[in-house]
């Protein structure tokens, strides 16, 4: 493990790489964990003042009408109030256009004392009425990101119902706005689409979640805003080299939530490709599960399978933040080779973990109790094993637990709708293993 030294105005990355390096005669795949976290240093300095944009986008469409409205508008007003003097903002309505609330000509306010009560003024004004077409929302939101220029960009999405698009217009919205800018989602209620929102979070490099009650709205929104102002990395890339003798077969966000970045490739030399994570506050540790296949060698042989670095957009071009090294060595012995690295088992347990939970609500709302029961039960005994006493606590209001250790469980005869969501949205959310 070790972290490279940068200048004052990017912090360092350690990265710790846990895998077991020995290989049996024949074995090809090396398989580890890379925890990445940002350093802390004491001349840390809050982002520079311009650097950030925040968009929040609340739908305003007319099943939005009565306390849902009334709590958008208390939630927008509390993600402005903490936006930090200097950051560019903006407020957009969505129903089936999307219109700028804030400021009304479509451009970029920056915040301040005066901008902030101008937005909150005008967020009063919201009313509900009109149909759903997330992807009129993100084409806004692109549009005006592209005013300003800050390299830090963060939406908040807000909805309460499910996507009107026809044909494929929100995946191409979607793709417009890929590596433009993050997004969190939250849709309020229930009844909007879990995978609706996830497509955008997850293409976006967000979160997305359940607020059931309108009235918890304003609390969210004040975290999400507070956490996006802790950012101050913009556009980091997870590069992964490896020799010509090995090729990379998979690259995973585990922690904290479950995110497969294998098809995000993008080649960024003759051995090399970057797989993008977004921005990083100081402190904030991840965990990547990457999978390389190496060609076999002789008993006794060692080499390196591959080098992780953390990079960023620098004027020279790319600066390297950090970097780490994945090993491989074939043995006879068997306690060598057998070994699992507990890093990599707990988080193989917590990518199946959410498999399950996300086919056993679909089995249920096919009706498929059989199907339904089992994935079910197996989730209940891995999130068992793992720890994971959130997960747990959410599907023991899906299903009537009898013993967790083996998964036995009973199906609940009444499964309120936003029980079943929030088992959904929190399905990727992942526990670290405590490390030995």
């Amino acid at each position: 493990m070790y972290a490279t030294a940068v200048g004052a105005s990017l912090p360092g990355f350690t990265v710790d790489i846990d895998h077991n390096p020995y290989l049996p005669a024949g074995g090809r795949l090396v398989s580890a964990v890379v925890t990445v976290t940002a350093d802390v240093t004491d001349d840390a300095q809050p982002t520079e003042t311009g650097n950030s944009a925040e968009i929040i986008i609340v739908d305003r469409s007319g099943s939005m009408a009565g306390d849902k409205i009334v709590a958008a508008r208390s939630a927008t007003a509390a993600a402005v109030n903490v936006t930090r003097d200097g950051t560019w903002f903006a407020v957009i309505a969505g129903t089936g256009k999307a219109r700028p609330v804030y400021p009304p000509d479509g451009t970029m306010a920056v915040a301040s004392e005066r901008t902030r009560e101008e937005a909150r003024q005008a967020v009063l004004k919201l009313e509900a009425g009109g149909g759903t077409r997330m992807s009129k929302w993100l084409s806004l939101a692109h549009q005006i990101f592209h005013s300003c220029p800050a390299t830090l960009r963060h939406a908040i999405l807000l909805t309460d119902g499910r996507n009107g698009d026809l044909w494929n217009g929100l995946d191409k919205a979607i793709a417009q706005c890929e590596g433009l800018f993050r997004c969190d989602c939250r849709g309020v209620g229930t009844d909007w689409q879990v995978s609706e929102l996830r497509k955008i979070s997850t293409a976006l490099l967000g979160t997305v979640d359940i607020v059931p009650d309108p009235a918890g709205l304003a609390a969210d929104f004040e975290q999400m805003m507070r956490g996006a102002m802790s950012k101050q990395v913009p556009d980091v890339l997870l590069r992964v080299w490896t020799p010509q003798q090995a090729a990379v077969q998979f690259v995973k966000q585990v922690a904290p939530a479950i995110d497969d970045l294998t098809g995000r490739r993008v080649q960024s030399g003759a051995q090399a490709a970057d797989y993008p994570t977004g921005s990083w506050a100081p402190g904030e540790s991840r965990d990547y599960h990457v999978g390389i296949q190496v060609n076999a060698s002789d008993v006794g042989q060692e080499m390196l399978a591959a080098r992780v670095s953390l990079v960023a957009s620098s004027p020279g071009g790319h600066q390297v933040l950090g970097q780490g090294l994945v090993r491989a060595t074939w043995t006879e012995d068997e306690a060598l080779s057998t070994r699992i690295n507990p890093q990599v088992a707990h988080y193989t347990g917590q990518a199946e973990l959410a498999e399950a939970i996300q086919e056993g609500l679909e089995a249920s709302k096919r009706g498929d109790e059989e199907t339904a029961t089992a994935r079910l039960g197996r989730a209940v005994a891995l999130a068992h094993q793992a720890g994971n006493e959130d997960t747990a606590r959410l599907l023991s209001k899906v299903v009537d637990v009898v013993d967790e250790a083996t998964g036995t469980v009973r199906l609940k005869k009444k499964v309120a709708a936003a029980d079943e969501m929030a088992l959904d949205t929190s399905s990727t959310k992942t526990v670290r293993v405590k490390k030995q």
